[in-house]
């Protein structure tokens, strides 16, 4: 006969699972500074990229002016202020990305504590029901 209980409670767990294990068990693979190292790798060269992004629209749009002969004091502003800006960017994208990425990881390791804690009542709590709980083979020989 079927628990009514001990199946809502599985198809809870299972679309849990299904909703929400895309996020949090991929995250769990890691230590928190491996996972938040491994984002801000990312976000680097992500930034890096969009950024030489910009700066060929840029370019593009200022073709006119650098091939019209620039002076070499104007050339120079851009290149300071292109630096300034990348830099002063980059630490703030780095900032941002440290900060969010340390807060997921958090907010997933409450999750799958707890997504363990109800799985473990449940073995707990239902687990009676199998003939041979408790017996499984982990190997090795068997008498």
């Amino acid at each position: 006969m079927l628990n009514e209980e001990k199946v809502r409670y599985m198809t809870e767990l299972a679309i849990f699972e299904k909703n929400q294990g895309r996020r949090i068990f991929p995250v769990n693979r890691f230590f928190k500074s491996d996972y938040v190292g491994g984002q801000m790798f990312r976000a680097f060269f992500g930034y890096t990229f969009s950024f030489f992004l910009i700066l060929l629209t840029w370019g593009i749009y200022k073709l006119d002016v650098i091939m019209g002969g620039a002076e070499i004091s104007q050339i120079h502003s851009w290149i300071t202020n292109g630096v300034l800006a990348y830099g002063g960017g980059l630490f703030l994208y780095l900032m941002i990305t440290w900060r969010v990425s340390a807060r997921r990881y958090d907010i997933a390791s409450r999750t799958q504590t707890m997504f363990t804690a109800r799985l473990r009542h449940l073995v707990k709590r239902y687990g009676k029901d199998r003939p041979d709980a408790g017996r499984e083979n982990r190997g090795g020989r068997t008498i």
